[in-house]
């Protein structure tokens, strides 16, 4: 189950970007796409930080699916404050989610879930 082409596994920004998003789920936070841009060297707005940071994204959600967590790009989010369409169209992609379901729900469940798989102290 590969949906996403590899261009950022086993990079270190893909550990970063990783880093990033785990501290957030350890403290029941969020991170942002700017945030994660940074990380990237990319710039804070534009196409090709939309590009690559959902890239990216795509790429430690879908590792993280493969080892049965959830999708742990749902502690990222946009300046609304929600994650972005292309986590929505990933999860549809994915099968985790179904086209007519209420993505405030799915979304709610999928960083409640990242949350108690990542929380301090980690889970035996």
């Amino acid at each position: 189950m590969t949906f996403v082409t590899s261009k950022y596994r086993g990079t270190t920004v893909y550990f970063h970007v990783l880093a990033e998003l785990v501290r957030a789920a350890q403290h029941r936070g969020v991170t942002t796409y700017q945030d994660i841009a940074i990380i990237m060297g990319l710039p804070t707005t534009g196409n090709l930080m939309g590009k690559e940071t959902g890239h990216i994204l795509g790429e430690i959600s879908e590792d993280e699916v493969k080892q049965g967590r959830a999708m742990l790009s749902s502690v990222a989010v946009g300046v609304t404050g929600k994650p972005g369409p292309g986590f929505y169209a990933l999860a549809v992609q994915m099968g985790l989610m179904k086209p007519e379901e209420d993505k405030e729900n799915f979304w709610g469940r999928q960083r409640e879930a990242a949350y108690k798989a990542w929380r301090r102290p980690l889970p035996r």
